[in-house]
């Protein structure tokens, strides 16, 4: 019987979505008996902690940039590099305290540049080997992958949550280019994959008593009508542009029917909710709550973030797109998703009166879902059970 591990995992702070795809890791592993430690900033940890009760949780948080209102995401970030910099020293050194502490086996880190370390094993998770560059930057992405590529090397295996071949979701962000010998496809990861939740079930948020479907005092999820209908918007990605969309949403559906459903992406303590007009405001949902009610909605609006992406498909919806301006990973995969027949995509600029929510068609996504699980149990195995020093990435490394 292979014996439990301490495994720390660690999603950098750059968005919900980091720490919501390791769910499925964490599952997965908890579900194998090994010991899981979450290390993150305090917003990502209450989310965890109301998911993932069972594993332990320490303060661990890292490089969280604030963004500009008005320029792009990529100079804001190149603005502050030198503070990267030094954070990324930083949790490499506070990483070793930690491993020495806990007596850790196996990091776990999503997109966190220095949490590598020669004593454990040490995984990389993205789902961009290659950073996209804007217009007239394009030339600089070959030496960007090359400097990551540098940084994958240092780490055991890298972790890419995307199907291998074709039939990807992350298009040039994670293929068609040199693979470092260390990475393994696992699949796409959502929170809402998970085979004993029951599908279909017809719900709608809470009672309200004038009939629209939603009690604010209660602040729970009832059973009500299948005739309840609703369309959702998903928000997420970094602020001030998140509450720029949001503000922009209110004052397009506020006065439509049906019911518009805006989930806030602010996970805390406890659940708030709100009504400006004909538009229902949750701060945050569980997944399982959230799961059901994008199942019965009409339609959906989101950012194209990955795992907002991914936790579509895993559903089979499609939806509206809107990448968060200046974030060209996001503008590119908008793009890309649209043109593979996906989901359709507006720029935040052109959101006018009169858009619509498209509708929300089945996508047959079940056998990627299926070569998914399958995926991720392989991957893990493989991390789990191979001795340190002996992993197939530590021996393709020094051959390189």
């Amino acid at each position: 019987m292979e014996k439990p591990k301490n495994i720390l995992i660690c999603p950098i702070e750059w968005g919900l979505g980091h720490a919501t795809r390791m769910i499925p890791v964490a599952s997965e592993l908890l579900r194998h008996n090994h010991n899981v430690i979450f290390a993150s900033g305090k917003e990502h940890l209450s989310l965890i902690r109301n998911e993932l009760p069972e594993c332990g949780f320490l303060s661990f948080p890292g490089f969280k940039p604030g963004y500009s209102r008005y320029l792009p995401q990529y100079i804001s970030i190149l603005l502050k590099l030198p503070l990267l910099l030094y954070h990324i020293a930083l949790e490499h050194i506070r990483l070793s305290k930690i491993i020495r502490k806990y007596s850790i086996d196996i990091v776990i880190s999503d997109n966190r540049f220095g949490l590598w370390n020669r004593n454990v094993k040490t995984v990389y998770v993205t789902h961009m080997l290659l950073i996209p560059f804007p217009g007239k930057m394009k030339f600089l992405e070959p030496a960007g992958a090359f400097i990551h590529r540098q940084i994958i090397k240092r780490y055991d295996f890298c972790f890419i949550p995307d199907l291998p071949g074709g039939n990807n979701l992350s298009g040039r962000l994670s293929h068609g280019m040199i693979i470092p010998r260390n990475v393994r496809y696992i699949g796409i990861l959502s929170r809402f994959i998970n085979p004993q939740t029951p599908q279909g079930v017809p719900i709608a948020p809470d009672s309200y008593r004038d009939g629209i479907g939603v009690d604010l005092r209660k602040q729970t999820f009832e059973t009500s009508s299948p005739d309840f209908k609703y369309n959702i918007v998903i928000l997420s990605g970094p602020e001030p542009q998140k509450e720029i969309l949001k503000q922009k949403l209110i004052s397009i559906f506020k006065d439509r029917d049906p019911v518009t459903i805006i989930l806030e992406g602010k996970p805390g303590e406890s659940m708030e909710t709100g009504r400006i007009g004909n538009i229902i405001l949750y701060s945050h949902l569980s997944s399982v709550d959230m799961r059901k009610t994008i199942l019965n909605s009409e339609g959906i609006i989101s950012r194209s973030g990955y795992t907002t992406v991914m936790d579509l498909m895993s559903l089979n919806c499609s939806a509206l797109l809107i990448p968060t301006p200046g974030q060209t990973e996001q503008e590119y995969l908008a793009e890309y998703l649209t043109g593979q027949g996906l989901f359709l995509n507006i720029l935040q600029k052109d959101l006018k009166s009169g858009v619509q929510f498209p509708p929300k068609e089945s996508l047959n996504t079940s056998d990627l879902i299926e070569e998914s699980r399958k995926l991720l149990t392989l991957a893990l195995r493989e991390l789990s059970e191979e001795p340190h020093h002996e992993t197939k990435a530590k021996k393709t490394q020094k051959k390189s």
